[in-house]
C-alpha cells in the first residue's frame, strides 16, 4: 500500500471544513456556500483544494451517505485538478475503538440497512459461478458480541453492524477511515483536529499518519495513546481552540509552528 501524502503544495485557493456529524443537508449547504459544488452536488471547485478536519460521524444519521459522497468529490475534484483530503478527527477514532456514545439511533438505524444490503449483496455474490472467492465477506458479524451491555433488543442489530463496519479493518473503516490523514501539511498551514504539541512533531507527522493508517487497517494492533486518545493527542487537544482567546496557549502554538518548516498557522476542526 502506498503511504499516505502527508505535505502538499500551496493550492490556488484553500477552504476547511469543520464538524459534519452526519448531516448530510447541512454539509451540501456548505461546501456549495463555498463555491465548491453546483446545483447538482458536482464538484464545481475547479483547482482548489478543501480539507475536511475530521468528524464525519456520530450525532447525525448520515454518516455512510457522507463517506460515499467525498469518496465520490474527490474523484470529481482530481479531473479539474482539484484535490480533497479528508481527516480523521476524534469521532472517527472512537468509532474504531468501538465506543459509541455520541452515536444517533438514526445512526445506529443507518449501519444496520448497510448491513442488510451487505449481506444480501453477499448471497447473490455466492450464487456466482467463477466469482473470485476474495470478493465474497466469509461473515460480517464474525468475531462480533451478540450482546452488549445495556443495549436493548431494538438497537441491537444496529451496533452489531456498526461494530463490524467500524472496527480496524471493518469495511467501512478500512475503505474510507485508512485513506484518511490525521495531520497534513498543505502550503504554509497544517491541520490537525485537535492541534499538535512539539511531542507530536518530534514524533514525525509522516510516522503519525502510518501509524494511524496502520492500526485501522488491522495490520498494527495498538497505536500510541499520545496520537489519538487523551486530552493531549491530536484529535482531542484543545489548548489552541479554547473558546476564551486569552486561554490559547498562544506562546506554545508560536513554538510548534517554528518547528515544521514552512508552516505559518494551524488550522483545526
Amino acid at each position: 500500500t502506498n503511504p499516505l501524502q502527508t505535505v502538499f503544495p500551496q493550492p490556488s485557493r484553500l477552504i476547511a471544513i469543520g464538524d459534519l456529524h452526519g448531516d448530510l443537508v447541512k454539509s451540501k449547504q456548505a461546501l456549495r456556500l463555498a463555491g465548491l459544488i453546483d446545483p447538482d452536488d458536482r464538484w464545481s471547485g475547479g483547482s482548489a483544494t478543501v480539507v475536511q478536519v475530521g468528524d464525519i460521524f456520530d450525532r447525525g444519521g448520515d454518516e455512510i451517505k457522507l463517506l460515499y459522497f467525498f469518496e465520490k468529490l474527490k474523484r470529481e475534484a482530481a479531473k479539474t485538478g482539484g484535490l480533497v483530503i479528508t481527516m480523521n478527527g476524534n469521532h472517527e477514532i472512537m468509532n474504531v475503538d468501538g465506543d459509541f456514545r455520541y452515536v444517533s439511533r438514526e445512526g445506529l438505524e443507518e449501519f444496520k440497512n448497510w448491513a442488510m444490503w451487505q449481506c444480501v449483496g453477499n448471497v447473490m455474490k455466492k450464487m456466482c459461478s467463477g466469482l473470485d472467492e476474495n470478493r465474497v465477506i466469509k461473515d460480517l458479524f464474525d468475531g462480533v458480541p451478540c450482546e452488549f451491555r445495556n443495549v436493548g433488543p431494538e438497537l441491537l442489530t444496529g451496533v452489531r453492524a456498526r461494530v463490524a463496519a467500524m472496527r480496524p479493518n471493518g469495511l467501512i473503516s478500512n475503505r474510507f477511515l485508512s485513506k484518511n490523514q490525521t495531520v497534513v501539511v498543505v502550503g504554509d498551514s497544517v491541520f490537525a483536529h485537535g492541534g499538535l504539541l512539539q511531542k507530536h512533531v518530534s514524533y514525525g507527522l509522516e510516522r503519525v499518519n502510518k501509524d494511524v493508517r496502520d492500526w485501522i487497517r488491522g495490520a498494527k494492533e495498538k497505536v500510541a495513546n499520545q496520537l489519538v486518545r487523551g486530552r493531549n493527542s491530536i484529535v482531542w487537544l484543545r489548548n489552541f481552540s479554547n473558546e476564551l482567546a486569552k486561554d490559547c496557549d498562544c506562546s506554545m502554538l508560536e513554538h510548534v509552528l517554528e518547528t515544521i518548516p514552512g508552516v505559518k498557522r494551524m488550522i483545526m476542526g
